[in-house]
């Protein structure tokens, strides 16, 4: 397939802001393609060539591709710059630059789906010295034998900016409809849905569906070494409302750490954070204690890892931990530095069985049966059997004097339920008004003290379709000073990559940093394009361990002010 029958369908979701006519157009050519290039186009058309769950990535920042396209298209690097500033958007700089390009390939053939997707493969596995230059001309030799509109998508893809408006529920739903189009629309979506929760990767999703339809898709199970996605907890209004919500509750500690999926396969382990990375280079603690203390040959268990201060043995906040989740280099200084705390709480896969049908009170004996606990290292998270208030309460308080974000109550009679839906059972209560992960994608630069400095930042919730839609201006939590915290020095150091363009002093920031956010109330605002407005909100920390697909949505603000409104009434 020629790679500029893909663009042409780029172009037109891009102009096409109807989500039903986004599906069809892509179901349209998903169902045309053979078993190798649905695979291919699936992920393309999400603007990626590896699985969402791959640590690999194409390793190529805007200042490399700028020389790229000035190598590709003859034109002077000024004429780059000039376009960059104009525009932000390095894709159309290279659209509008091969098309006056000053030097012209000889006998370059058309540039095929294949030759594009396989050459991005490409780019993860060039390291060592050198690997630069030779990222350089890969990328130099598609661009060169491109088209104007071809370049631009290219460039985007390479830049993780393909901004078509396809997120996760269009590639579902257009899986859905081009090969199980026999079955009921409803079903079909679910069982999409279901496979992508297991397997978080549309390629492979869509070429099992048309191959082997629903019945293959039911087969799709959990892979040790392939991360799937977790079970996530609703929030409770109060614990009193979490009690009364199940016949059978379990109390346990809400951990203030990082959410750890550790797949177990002999003497091989590995460990995923809850948006799918592969962070066991960073833990070889964690890894060195499975080993040592999980006496099942192959197992998938769930837990919070806690960073700890080894002078005082208290619990260290999460920002404190996140710098290893981050950590390439010095491994071992930071192992001795923030040594880890490991609490479990659920195992999903044992000897090779899936568990997610069985209740919550079997999985926690299984898992206590393959745990042998170090006390304060590895064990299993603190927690009570109870419906009596009181005691539930005396729990909740001893949680917040460990310095804990509260309590978990579970339902013992529920099954797993994998994925971002809320299904499972879990309710999280915390002390204060849930805080919000949000994405900040805009900002104002500062005047006098501030300038130079990023100052007031805009803060985006998800719609259903992936889009970031305004809600907030947030300027407090942020300190001036380098003291412990987020300054807004660091701030403005890290999301200065992600600049997409500037209008006057308006900062207009391509969705990548996600932040916890305290507010006083939501209210409604017709000056957000989301309709809501946060009343007074606070930066409280930045969540590494969050991707901008896990920030909450514009659905959960309206739940949480209809809450909120419901209690001002009473």
């Amino acid at each position: 397939m020629e790679y500029s029958k893909l663009v042409e369908l780029y172009e037109y979701l891009e102009k096409t802001p109807s989500r039903l006519k986004k599906i069809d157009a892509v179901a349209g050519m998903l169902s045309g393609a053979d078993e190798d290039h649905v695979v291919m186009l699936a992920r393309l058309l999400q603007g990626r060539v590896f699985p969402s769950w791959s640590e690999e990535d194409f390793g190529i920042a805007s200042l490399l591709m700028m020389r790229i396209i000035q190598t590709s298209t003859g034109h002077p690097m000024q004429d780059v710059e000039k376009l960059f500033k104009e525009t932000g958007d390095l894709g159309i700089v290279a659209e509008k630059l091969i098309s006056t390009k000053k030097q012209t390939t000889l006998f370059s053939s058309p540039l095929s789906v294949r030759k594009v997707f396989e050459n991005l493969r490409k780019l993860s596995s060039v390291t060592g010295k050198g690997s630069q230059e030779r990222k350089f001309h890969i990328v130099a030799e598609l661009i060169s034998s491109a088209k104007p509109k071809e370049a631009k998508y290219i460039v985007r893809t390479v830049l993780g900016e393909l901004r078509v408006g396809v997120a996760d529920g269009v590639i579902r739903d257009a899986i859905a409809k081009a090969f199980l189009g026999k079955e009921e629309p409803k079903e079909a979506v679910k069982a999409v849905e279901w496979a992508w929760f297991l397997l978080p990767d549309y390629g492979e999703i869509a070429r099992v569906a048309k191959t082997s339809g629903m019945e293959g898709l039911r087969k799709i199970s959990l892979e040790i070494g392939k991360p799937y996605r977790v079970l996530l907890a609703e929030k409770a209004p109060s614990l009193q409302d979490a009690l009364n919500s199940f016949e059978n509750p379990v109390i346990e500690f809400k951990y203030d750490g990082m959410r750890a999926q550790i797949h177990k396969d002999g003497e091989k382990v590995w460990v995923y954070t809850r948006r799918l990375e592969d962070v066991t280079r960073q833990f070889p603690d964690i890894v060195e204690m499975v080993r040592d203390n999980v006496k099942a040959r192959k197992c998938i268990i769930e837990g919070e890892a806690v960073g700890m201060d080894k002078r005082t043995g208290n619990p260290l906040p999460f920002q404190f931990l996140s710098q290893r989740i981050q950590r390439k280099y010095g491994i071992e200084r930071m192992v001795e530095e923030i040594p880890v705390q490991v609490n479990l709480f659920d195992i999903v896969l044992l000897e090779g069985e899936t568990l997610f049908g069985k209740p919550l009170r079997e999985r926690r004996t299984l898992l206590q049966s393959v745990i042998r606990e170090v006390p304060e290292r590895f064990q299993l998270a603190r927690g009570i059997i109870t419906k009596d208030f009181r005691k539930a309460q005396k729990f909740y308080e001893e949680a917040l004097r460990h310095r804990q974000e509260g309590v978990m109550v579970k339902n013992l009679d529920a099954t797993y339920q994998p994925g971002r839906r809320v299904a499972g059972g879990w309710l999280k209560v915390k002390p204060v008004m849930e805080n919000l992960d949000l994405v900040i994608i805009g900002a104002v630069w500062g005047t006098g003290k501030r300038a130079g400095w990023m100052s007031s930042f805009v803060l985006g919730c998800r719609d259903e379709d992936g889009n970031f839609l305004e809600c907030g201006m947030m300027g407090t939590g942020i300190k001036e000073k380098d003291e412990s915290g987020i300054t807004f020095e660091s701030l403005t150091k890290l999301l200065k990559p992600h600049i997409e363009r500037e209008e006057g002093n308006r900062v207009i920031l391509k969705p990548k940093i996600v932040a916890e956010v305290a507010y006083e109330e939501i209210q409604k605002s017709p000056n957000y394009s989301s309709g809501y407005a946060l009343r007074f909100p606070r930066i409280v920390r930045l969540r590494p361990d969050r991707s901008p697909e896990d920030a909450d949505t514009l659905e959960r603000i309206e739940r949480l002010y209809e809450q909120q409104k419901g209690r001002g009434d009473k």
